[in-house]
Order: C-alpha cells, then structure tokens, then sequence
C-alpha cells in the first residue's frame, strides 16, 4: 500500500516549506494531500510577498487522521497562527499523535503544535522567535538543523529543508512508532 501524507496548511503558509516536502515525498511514492481550512486554493508566502496559489486537496471537514500515514505542518508566520485557532486543524493534528503516526513541523509550523497541546516533554527546533514559546509549552527546545523525537520531527528554517525532508522520509518509511505520544 503506497503511504498517503497529509499536509496542513492554509493562506500564508511559506512556500518552500510545503513545496520542497511535498516534491521530496512524492519522489519517494508517497501520495501527498493538501489539506486546509477552506477548498480552492491557498497562497503561499515567499521572500516577503504573497506568491504562488497551491490546489487543496480536501478540506478538514473531509478528512480523518486514520487515511493518513502521517502529518506535515510547514510554517510562515501567518499560516500556523490561523490554523491553531480551528479546532478542525487542532484536532487532526492530536489525532495523529494519537495514533502513534510521524509528525513533522517547520520554523513557525510547531505554533499550533502547542496550541493542539502535543510539544510538552517533547525534544524539538523551531524558528528562534517561537522557541520561548515552545518551552513555555513544555518542550525541550535545541537549536539543531533537524530533531527527531520518536516519530516527530522538527527543523528551524528553510535551510534545514534537506536534512528535514530526509528524516521526515526516513520516519514516513519506518511507521507509527510506539513512543510517539502527546
């Protein structure tokens, strides 16, 4: 069975942090769905202006965590701060930790990470500027180009999209994993 990924984004998402995932998965044999708030389209971020429309997929209202093998969340500042006020979006994301499957978030991705109340005790990297933030949260915050924490996966910007994109494949590929958790 080829694994079906989810990544969660609406308006504002950063750019690279969705497109470089989603080309990297889909050239292992992933399938890679977009999922936002609101069908149509969403406009990523990129360079400091809005930039290019992405097809979404399904919406939160047609979709459940158990369809997928597991859950990307690309940052941009305005992205994660929208979804971590849908309770749809919060609760997909608990789903998934729930269920035992890889989570992977970017720079300011992990904001609705803590907000779905999954980060504490949890070892992760973020964009700096959130980093008080997580650790107000409970995680333990390193500054590392990737974190991996039993199936979750964190990275810092999007220079760290190689090593990001490698172990979010790397853990896509070996399962659920039976220390993730909440």
């Amino acid at each position: 069975m080829k694994e079906r990924i989810a990544i969660l984004a609406t308006d504002g998402f950063e750019e690279s942090e969705l497109k470089s995932p989603k080309e990297a998965m889909e050239d292992a044999g992933f399938e890679v769905d977009i999922i936002s708030e609101k069908s149509g389209t969403i406009k990523s971020w990129a360079d400091g202006n809005w930039s290019n429309n992405y097809n979404v997929d399904y919406t939160l209202d047609g979709v459940a965590a158990e369809n997928y093998n597991a859950l990307v969340v690309p940052g941009g500042v305005i992205n994660p701060d929208k979804l971590r006020r849908n309770d749809k979006a919060l609760r997909f994301v608990q789903h998934f930790f729930e269920q035992k499957k890889p989570v992977a978030a970017i720079c300011h991705g992990p904001q609705i990470l803590i907000s779905a109340k999954v980060v504490e005790g949890r070892k992760m990297t973020s964009f700096n500027s959130i980093k008080d933030d997580l650790i107000n949260a409970g995680a333990n915050w390193v500054d590392e180009e990737v974190v991996v924490d039993e199936g979750f996966v964190t990275s810092r910007n999007p220079d760290d999209l190689p090593a990001f994109n490698s172990k979010l494949i790397e853990e896509i590929k070996e399962g659920k994993h039976q220390h993730q958790h909440a």
